[in-house]
């Protein structure tokens, strides 16, 4: 089996096994996906959908949360850790949206890209989530499944696997297969201890292969 071939048959069993391929950060606009994606970063989405419900209450769009002083936005952002770096980051990136993009989150990779705190996952989820343009964001789970399936061969660096799928997933896949990754990373194939036995993977995964009983 070809590693194309093996990416179609991953994406027909996850797809049967999470009909409903959805990010898990609860928003509303563009920009509060663009926050919530930053604070996400070594945090729960779970805490950073309750955190920031403070957080756009306070600073209800772009205008307002720009006009917020880091401190302030670190005094409600705290509880998901790094909170200084986190609120620097908010900060400056809706003053950069209000300065050059008129309060409007852009739809091209590049220009967000040049937002701050802005990497290739969180644009990547910017352009599959909000604007349905061809995406893959390479998170941990992502990562960690596509190394023990054998879609990528030993390969942690985010930018070199996704440039790996970028080759083998159909571009109208790559979004939906990244959050079902994630749906499967937490239900089943875990960081330490994966349920191999349990998964709807296990057929055409190399690890599941592997410790497949006689």
């Amino acid at each position: 089996m070809t590693k194309k071939q093996l990416a179609l048959a991953v994406i027909e069993r996850l797809k049967a096994q999470y009909p409903l391929a959805e990010c898990t950060l609860d928003y509303e606009h563009a920009w509060q996906l663009l926050v919530e994606v930053r604070l996400a970063a070594q945090c729960t989405d779970a805490r950073v959908n309750i955190v920031v419900q403070e957080l756009f209450a306070k600073y209800p769009g772009v205008e307002a949360l720009a006009a917020a002083e880091p401190e302030e936005i670190e005094a409600i952002v705290r509880p998901c850790g790094l909170g200084r770096s986190k609120a620097r980051d908010i900060s400056l990136c809706m003053r950069k949206l209000r300065d050059d993009f008129g309060g409007k989150v852009p739809d091209d990779f590049d220009a967000l890209l040049s937002l701050p705190g802005v990497g290739r996952k969180s644009a990547n989820l910017i352009m599959g989530d909000v604007f349905g343009k061809p995406a893959i964001v390479t998170d941990t789970h992502c990562i960690r499944l596509c190394n023990r399936i054998g879609l990528v061969e030993d390969e942690k660096d985010p930018k070199k696997v996704e440039m790996a799928l970028w080759k083998i997933v159909p571009p109208e896949e790559g979004n939906d297969l990244c959050h079902r990754f994630v749906l499967h990373g937490r239900a089943v194939c875990d960081a330490r201890r994966p349920n191999c036995a349990e998964c709807c993977l296990r057929e055409v995964c190399r690890t599941g292969k592997a410790t497949a009983k006689p």
